[in-house]
């Protein structure tokens, strides 16, 4: 279990995500995403061996709510950022950054040389911290995230980010 202090006096601690965390995952996802994963999907993908992932849960609260989560997969020595997710009332908080910081110290553990992720080019909250993380862009993907509230569907920025 990792414990980082949190941004506005609040208190994080991230842990090993398990099966029983996929209910908890698609709620939050679903908060998030136009098409939200469904917690079978979660249970489906925590099942494989090469994926991992990390819950963040304010402390003190004993395996209290999911704030947050992220979702990995790692082989071959490159790795996938498959999601992330904060639940609305955790924004703006820090927990993606703690996440993202968990997951990179992980795969720097597990000796990755690469990880991959995708964004929607109008989600600029997650591009900034993306970037702060040292992540650059490596290529598109036009209208890979479906349309939403009338908007039409934008593209996925693949970003990736070295870790030797």
């Amino acid at each position: 279990m990792i414990s980082f202090a949190g941004f506005r006096k609040r208190d994080w601690v991230i842990e090993p995500l398990g099966r029983a965390d996929a209910p908890a995952m698609a709620a939050v996802h679903n908060e998030g995403f136009a098409r939200p994963w469904n917690d079978g999907e979660f249970a489906a993908l925590l099942a494989q061996t090469p994926v991992f992932g990390f819950a963040a849960r304010r402390e003190g609260e004993g395996g209290g709510p999911l704030s947050g989560f992220v979702l990995a997969r790692l082989a071959a020595g490159e790795a996938e950022i498959l999601t992330i997710a904060v639940a609305k009332s955790a924004r703006r908080g820090g927990v993606g950054r703690r996440l993202m910081d968990a997951v990179l110290l992980r795969l720097h553990a597990d000796r990755a040389e690469a990880v991959f992720l995708e964004v929607d080019e109008r989600n600029a909250p997650a591009l900034a911290l993306y970037r702060r993380l040292g992540f650059r862009e490596v290529g598109k993907r036009p209208g890979y995230y479906a349309e939403r509230k009338g908007e039409p569907a934008s593209t996925a920025l693949v970003m990736r980010r070295d870790l030797r």
